[in-house]
């Protein structure tokens, strides 16, 4: 009967075996990657190359062939915008701006989730050379105390004080209170341009994938397990997540970073 088959399609023994041994290994692939999907569900095909240390094109061809999607699409989260208010004094010291160490340029802002009928907010800071989250906090409502405690508390879980500290022109980061507070920490204020979130853009970046890595906010119980949840999927966000210009977590290239940098102190007190 196989030998009849083939003589009708006009293919050969070999190749029937080909694609089946092929087809074998495309399903134990298949498997791999939906385990990877399955540990971080805001994988794209870049990111799980990345992580199987496998061409991108091979993870596209094996999604598409077995029909490998998430069930939740990448949504830009949105945010209110101040509207009607002055535009900042303050330039945009980022632009352009080749960042060559860590802990001297932070970007900071908050974002939204609806809980319960209200809302949680989260205010982050981002290392602009690693892209490390290295301070937050959350509270319930938007004020100048909730991205003054951010910015403070990047500054005692690093132990280092920016240079410069770059946000979007929220009423948060313009107040009185958050200026002087740069100004008694010499800090330089950078802004970006009015309505220009682009400007911000790994902030922008980070929320989005923030989001979808930490899930529908209904599925916490209490404010109690949605915080936990927060400090869960920042903690993943630094230590696990691969960022794509990096090819690996922000944490990873820190360390490295500050490992690379102390041979490299090494060799000059040697030479």
């Amino acid at each position: 009967c196989k030998s009849l088959l083939i003589k009708i399609l006009n293919v050969s023994r070999s190749s029937i075996y080909y694609q089946r041994k092929m087809h074998g290994k495309d399903l134990n692939f298949s498997k791999t990657i939906s385990a990877v999907m399955d540990k971080h569900r805001g994988y794209g095909s870049l990111r799980i190359a990345l992580s199987l240390k496998v061409s991108e094109g091979r993870v596209r061809r094996i999604k598409q062939k077995f029909n490998l999607y998430p069930l939740n699409s990448k949504r830009k989260p949105k945010k209110r915008r101040d509207r009607n208010t002055e535009i900042a004094k303050y330039p945009n010291l980022t632009e352009n701006l080749l960042v060559l160490a860590p802990r001297t340029i932070y970007a900071s802002d908050f974002t939204y989730i609806p809980f319960n009928g209200k809302f949680v907010y989260l205010a982050t800071v981002i290392d602009l050379f690693s892209r490390e989250i290295v301070g937050w906090c959350i509270s319930t409502r938007h004020t100048t105390n909730l991205v003054k405690a951010a910015l403070l508390d990047s500054i005692q879980r690093t132990g280092a004080t920016p240079k410069i500290s770059h946000s979007d022109q929220g009423s948060e980061y313009k107040s009185q209170g958050y200026q002087h507070f740069l100004k008694a920490s010499d800090i330089e204020c950078s802004m970006s341009s009015k309505a220009s979130p682009w400007q911000n853009g790994y902030q922008e970046s980070f929320y989005c994938g923030f989001k979808e890595d930490l899930g529908n906010a209904k599925d916490f119980e209490t404010l109690g397990e949605l915080v936990e949840g927060i400090h869960r999927t920042i903690n993943y966000y630094n230590k696990d997540r691969i960022h794509t210009a990096l090819k690996m977590s922000p944490q990873e290239f820190f360390t490295k970073f500050q490992r690379e940098n102390i041979a490299n102190q090494q060799l000059l007190k040697q030479a």
